[in-house]
């Protein structure tokens, strides 16, 4: 099975204060467990970077750099996916999403993955099953 990984479950994994690090944790276990493909963007690598260093600090980000990332595959975004991307955020008008929200979007639709490890509800509203919400009931 194929899992797209978001900022928010990467950084959930990692801080145990989170409040959804206890359904995180279970999940990238099994997942983990279940030998199960974890595929993110490079922009989600650089989002979760900047908010590790700057949430956690840098031995936190030391964990995520040589711990987690070599277990992600990582789809490294073109031009025509960061494009799509852009034009998906000014349609949507909103304030909240963002644009790795929707160039983690595009790249799911164009590898054919529907289940996300996400705490992000955008996920779900674009039409993802989120494992995490599965597990916070």
């Amino acid at each position: 099975m194929n899992v797209y990984v978001d900022t928010s479950a990467l950084f959930a994994v990692l801080d145990c204060d989170d409040s959804c690090h206890l359904a995180a944790e279970t999940v990238w276990i099994r997942l983990i467990q279940e030998d199960t493909t974890l595929v993110c963007s490079n922009y989600v690598l650089v989002e979760a970077s900047a908010l590790i260093q700057r949430r956690l600090g840098p031995k936190a980000l030391r964990v995520f750099q040589e711990d987690i990332v070599p277990m992600l595959r990582v789809q490294w975004v073109d031009e025509p996916t960061h494009q799509a991307a852009v034009q998906m955020l000014l349609k949507s008008k909103s304030r909240s999403l963002s644009l790795v929200d929707c160039v983690s979007f595009v790249v799911m639709r164009r590898m054919g993955l529907g289940t996300a490890f996400a705490f992000d509800r955008h996920f779900q509203a674009q039409g993802f099953r989120c494992l995490t919400r599965i597990h916070l009931g």
